[in-house]
C-alpha cells in the first residue's frame, strides 16, 4: 500500500491527471493530455493482485469477479481518486483518475452565472445532460456546493462513484456510493424517500425504473437533480418519455412536464484563443410553452421554444457561443482547476461491520395469512429443501416468488455405497412430509401469534422434528 501511495503522491506533485498500472510494465501517467512512461517503477502481477485485495470491500470483489471490471472511488493520503480494475491480457490492470480535492465553482467551470439560480429552487427536476466525458458530474457538484454554501437544506446523493467529497456548510449532506452504500439506485430512491431530503442528486438515469422512482421523488416536493446521456434537449425528453411502454408514455409525459424546471445540454469545445476546452451549454426551462409541448407530445417543437425563450433566459448552443462566451475577456484555465490537490474534506470514510454478514442461529420465520383455500396448493411461506442434496435454501414466500436470506447449511451427504431400491423413495416422502407438517405450523402460528422458530444448524431429520412439536404443550 505504501509503493501505491508514493504513485499517487508523485502524480499529484507532478501535476498529471490519470494513473495506469499493471503488471510487468512501466507505470504510465498522463500530464496535459499526453501519456509518459516511468521506466524506473514496474509492478510485478503479485503486486498488482495483492494491491486490489487491500483496496476492494467483500462486495467490491464479488463485482469484479462477476464482471470482470468494478468501479470505486476512495482517498489516498487525502487525495480524492476515481478507480477502475479491469482485466487484461497482463491480468488485472488499474485505471486512476486524480480528482480535485475542492468543489470547483461555476465560475471556475466557466459555466454562465445563471445556473446558480438552480440552487435557489425548492423542488422540481433539473437534469444536467451531455456525453460521456462532457463534465456533467462537476457540473452538478458545483450547483450542490452552490446550494451547500447559500442554505440550510438535507441533502442526499446517489452517486456511481463519489467522486466529490463535500463538507456540511449550511447544508447537511450525506453521500451513497452504488455498491457500497446501496445496491442499486432503485432501492436508494426508494430508501431515500424515507430519509427526510430537500435535495435528491442521481447520478444516471439509465432504467426506466430509475427514472420513474426519479419522477416521483420530484413530483412530491424534492429537489431532484438527475444526469442524462444526451447531445440535445429534444434527445433528453424523448428517452426519457419513451423509456416506458406505450400505455405509460402519457403519464410519464405529464409527469415531466409538471415537474421540469431546467434541462441544460453541456458539451466541451476548444476555445481557439485560450488553447482549452470550455464548456458550451444548450439551456432549457419549464415555462408554459414547454410544459404544452411535452402535454401533447410534441417533441420536435422543443428547439423552436428554446429559440423563442430568449426572455426567459433559454440558450441554443449558437446562442450561448454568440452572446456569452464570444464576450467573456478571460477563462479559468482547467489545468489549474482541475489539477489534484490535496482534499478538503478530513472525514473518516467508515464502513460498519454490520454490513459484512450476520451471525448464524436460529431467526424467526414470518407467518403469512393463506390468499386462497389450500385445495391441494402451496401457499403461504415454505421451506425450500432439497432432501436428495441435504442442502437448505431458506424460506421462500410462493405467492410472490421472493426468498428471504439464503440459510445454505450443509449437512452431511448420503452414503452413495447404499442400495438404491427403497432409499430413492425415502426422500420424496420425507419432503411430503416436511411441507405438510410446515404449512400446518404456519396456519397454528397465525391463529396462535407465536412464531416459529427454525434453527439453521439442524439436520433435516430435526427440523421435521422441530416442526413436529410446534406449539405442543411441553411435558
Amino acid at each position: 500500500m505504501n509503493k501505491f501511495s508514493k504513485v499517487i503522491v508523485t502524480a499529484v506533485q507532478e501535476g498529471c491527471s490519470d494513473v495506469h498500472i499493471t503488471g510487468g510494465h512501466p507505470v504510465v501517467y498522463r500530464k496535459n493530455g499526453q501519456i509518459q512512461f516511468d521506466t524506473s517503477g514496474r509492478w510485478t502481477h503479485g503486486e498488482i493482485d495483492g494491491l486490489v485485495k487491500k483496496v476492494l470491500t467483500a462486495r467490491q470483489m464479488q463485482t469484479l469477479r462477476s464482471r470482470w471490471s468494478v468501479d470505486m472511488a476512495m482517498t489516498i493520503r487525502h487525495i480524492r481518486i476515481r478507480v477502475n480494475v479491469f482485466n487484461t491480457t497482463r491480468g488485472l490492470s488499474i485505471a486512476i483518475r486524480l480528482l480535485p480535492g475542492t468543489v470547483p465553482t461555476t465560475e471556475k467551470l466557466n459555466l454562465h452565472s445563471s445556473l446558480k439560480q438552480v440552487a435557489e429552487l425548492r423542488s422540481g427536476l433539473v437534469l444536467i445532460c451531455g456525453a460521456t466525458g462532457s463534465g456533467k458530474s462537476t457540473t452538478i457538484a458545483a450547483l450542490v456546493d452552490e446550494i451547500n454554501r447559500n442554505r440550510a437544506a438535507h441533502i442526499v446523493t446517489l452517486e456511481d462513484p463519489v467522486e466529490y467529497r463535500y463538507v456540511s456548510r449550511k447544508s447537511f449532506i450525506e453521500q451513497r456510493e452504488l455498491g457500497a452504500h446501496m445496491p442499486s439506485f432503485e432501492q436508494g430512491l426508494v430508501d431515500v424517500l424515507r430519509e427526510d431530503p430537500d435535495v435528491i442528486v442521481v447520478g444516471e438515469l439509465r432504467e426506466p425504473e430509475v427514472m420513474r422512482l426519479t419522477l416521483n421523488a420530484a413530483e412530491s416536493g424534492h429537489l431532484v437533480i438527475a444526469t442524462l446521456h444526451a447531445t440535445h434537449a429534444e434527445d433528453a425528453l424523448y428517452r426519457l418519455c419513451n423509456s416506458f411502454p406505450v400505455e405509460a408514455q402519457e403519464e410519464i409525459r405529464h409527469q415531466v412536464a409538471s415537474t421540469l424546471q431546467w434541462l441544460v445540454v453541456q458539451q466541451l469545445v476548444i476555445k481557439e484563443d485560450a488553447g482549452f476546452r470550455v464548456p458550451v451549454l444548450s439551456i432549457l426551462k419549464g415555462n408554459q410553452s414547454v410544459k404544452g409541448i411535452l402535454r401533447e407530445n410534441k417533441l420536435p417543437q422543443i428547439e423552436s421554444a428554446i429559440q423563442m425563450g430568449k426572455n426567459d433566459g433559454m440558450f441554443t448552443a449558437e446562442r450561448y457561443i454568440r452572446d456569452y462566451l464570444s464576450k467573456v475577456s478571460s477563462f479559468a484555465s482547467p489545468q489549474e482547476i482541475f489539477k489534484p490537490s490535496a482534499e478538503s474534506s478530513q472525514e473518516e470514510v467508515y464502513h460498519s461491520p454490520l454490513f459484512d454478514g450476520e451471525p448464524s442461529g436460529p431467526r424467526p420465520v414470518q407467518s403469512r395469512k393463506p390468499e386462497a383455500a389450500r385445495g391441494g396448493s402451496v401457499f403461504g411461506a415454505q421451506a425450500n429443501l432439497d432432501f436428495s442434496t441435504g442442502m437448505g435454501y431458506g424460506i421462500q414466500d410462493t405467492r410472490n416468488g421472493v426468498s428471504a436470506e439464503s440459510v445454505r447449511k450443509q449437512q452431511p451427504a448420503a452414503d452413495p455405497g447404499r442400495g438404491n431400491g427403497g432409499e430413492k423413495a425415502a426422500p420424496d416422502a420425507r419432503e411430503s412430509a416436511f411441507d405438510h407438517l410446515y404449512s400446518q405450523s404456519i396456519d397454528d402460528a397465525e391463529r396462535g401469534g407465536s412464531p416459529l422458530i427454525l434453527d439453521e444448524t439442524a439436520s433435516i431429520d430435526e427440523l421435521i422434528a422441530q416442526i413436529s412439536n410446534f406449539g405442543r404443550p411441553k411435558a
